[in-house]
């Protein structure tokens, strides 16, 4: 692992920010034990990716340039989420395309930022971690963190080194839980089917826990889980990683259920 400091910007995201705070803690500590600083600017808000994929681009480009705001001076940006550095690496520089200057500022943004993972494996160079978690675990790939920023073998890497962990790959992986950000609002009907079937594939793993590196898959998928009473533990891959996952009960658990 290089010996040379960083400095980190921490993208919090919104949902980590208001549901799951202990994702943001996560990725500190992990950070950290790859030899970055890392700070979490006070000015950052939503990405503007939900008002981006409703087409309404002027508050889009507000909030990018917001952000852009933010995190000007970093050498990197990190997020623990796939869709939220998507949004800034694959669509910022579209979005001032008409715009020179902006466009320049939106390229600089999106060549240094990473979805947390990925970064530690790709640019940081860990190949393990210092956990352990007893379980069979699986994992779901989201979509824009695969297919944006080819996020698929860094998570199974280093969860390859935590001790007690079993992995059990999941059918249909790579297949959307449903969720999309808005298109669960928009098509509920077709939302709730491609969540059953998503469901019903964690459940033939025979895993008694189901990570995922984006926040909002994992409480749409926590509950339904729930809502169909199964007893599967949803947690965040950072929480794992971080060696963290006795601290909160896992995602979508009553308050006093505890790891």
């Amino acid at each position: 692992m290089p010996d040379q400091p960083v400095r980190v910007g921490l993208f919090v995201t919104c949902l980590v920010d208001l549901f799951r705070p202990s994702v943001g803690f996560a990725a500190v500590k992990l950070l950290e034990a790859a030899g970055c600083t890392v700070e979490v600017p006070r000015l950052q808000t939503c990405c503007g990716q939900p008002a981006y994929n409703s087409g309404d681009k002027a508050d889009a480009q507000a909030l990018a340039r917001q952000v852009m705001d933010a995190f000007e001076g970093f050498d990197y940006v990190v997020a623990p989420s796939g869709s939220c550095a998507g949004q800034i690496r694959a669509h910022y520089p579209e979005m001032f395309a008409d715009d020179p200057a902006q466009f320049q500022r939106a390229q600089h943004l999106a060549k240094r930022t990473y979805e947390l993972v990925s970064f530690l494996v790709d640019v940081r160079g860990m190949d393990r971690v210092a956990a352990h978690y007893d379980g069979k675990v699986t994992y779901h790939d989201s979509c824009s963190g695969l297919r944006e920023l080819g996020v698929k073998q860094q998570p199974r890497r280093l969860l390859a080194s935590v001790d007690g962990l079993k992995l059990a790959e999941l059918p249909g992986a790579e297949i959307c839980c449903g969720f999309g950000g808005t298109f669960c609002i928009k098509y509920p009907e077709i939302s709730d089917k491609m969540l059953a079937e998503k469901t019903a594939d964690i459940g033939a793993t025979g895993a008694d826990t189901l990570l995922a590196g984006d926040l909002g898959c994992l409480l749409n998928m926590a509950g339904k889980l729930h809502r169909q009473g199964k007893s599967v533990r949803v947690r965040h891959v950072a929480e794992v990683l971080a060696d963290m996952t006795g601290e909160l009960p896992p995602i979508g658990a009553p308050a006093e259920e505890t790891r």
